[in-house]
């Protein structure tokens, strides 16, 4: 017979792909975790991991396992809340982690609006400098949900894409391209740019473009703070290329200029990550709470 405790410790194998860290993470000695394993194979009466030195993988009965651990815990998750009565106070903490621009510029009016209309839950920030340490916070239990650029994929994630937003060549209001619509590939070649650290979704998204319309790009800085690129493209030090909800307000009040790029748009999709397993009653307030944002959110990364 299956117990939710095995399920529980074959998830969280099946998260960190190694059973040491397993253990530790659910503060058990490592001999136990695989002494449950080990029963819960021979229950299915097929392996569920390859073992390897460095680690665990599963195995694709393993990974039609874990669905429906999954689905079996946030059950079990959801019908402790009901029979308990915890829905209905629906309190506890949700841990949002995100890149430190999106946060800031995008996703601060609606996490205000969630606070107001749900008092009782707590929203805790976590900034991240790329897609692959949200995700990594979100895998590893720092993080209850994470907003990262795609492709995000995991067997034990829950990714739902929430909007598009696009990346446009950004320049100060002195710049020879500031009164321009629109520029071509060669115009850019002999400009220097300001880039975004490497890591960052928005680098990732700028590199691709650059090996694209072979562009090698000369650079005059790199940096993750969106506020110091925005004044050193505004005192002329170079070019960017960032998305339009982070420079708002510079081309509203005339600092800065945003170019269209003859013949190309860097479009992204940004996704809402979570892990499939048992959620606690605020994480899926949350959740549900930013998938009926959906469209508020389309109209600000693109307006």
């Amino acid at each position: 017979m299956i117990e939710l405790w095995q399920l529980r410790t074959f998830v969280a194998v099946a998260e960190t792909l190694n059973f040491t860290k397993a253990s530790e993470k659910l503060y058990l000695t490592q001999s136990a975790v695989s002494h449950q394993m080990k029963a819960l194979e021979e229950e299915f009466g097929v392996p569920l991991f390859i073992r390897a030195k460095s680690g665990v993988l599963l195995t694709d009965a393993g990974k039609i396992a874990l669905e429906y651990a999954l689905q079996i815990l946030n059950k079990a998750e959801e019908m402790r809340e009901k029979v308990g009565g915890r829905e209905k106070a629906l309190a506890g903490r949700v841990r949002v982690a995100a890149a430190t621009q999106a946060l800031v510029y995008l996703f601060a009016p609606l996490f205000e609006e969630f606070m107001d209309a749900f008092e009782t839950v707590e929203l805790v920030f976590r900034t991240t400098v790329s897609t692959e340490q949200t995700v990594e916070d979100i895998l590893e239990g720092v993080a209850d949900v994470g907003f990262a650029s795609l492709a995000v994929y995991s067997p034990v994630l829950q990714v739902v894409e929430l909007f598009d937003d696009e990346l446009i060549l950004t320049v100060g209001k002195k710049h020879r391209f500031a009164t321009e619509k629109e520029v071509s590939i060669r115009e850019l070649e002999k400009e220097r740019w300001i880039l975004f650290e490497r890591g960052a979704s928005i680098r990732r998204a700028t590199d691709d473009f650059f090996k694209k319309v072979k562009i090698e790009p000369e650079m005059a800085l790199e940096s993750n703070d969106t506020y110091f690129i925005k004044v050193m493209i505004e005192h002329g030090l170079g070019i960017s290329l960032m998305p339009s909800w982070a420079v708002r307000e510079e081309t509203k009040n005339g600092k800065l200029a945003q170019v269209r790029i003859k013949k190309h748009e860097l479009k992204r999709s940004v996704a809402m990550v979570s892990l499939k397993g048992a959620q606690s009653a605020p994480i899926r307030a949350f959740i549900e709470f930013m998938l009926a944002q959906k469209e508020k959110l389309q109209s600000a990364a693109l307006d």
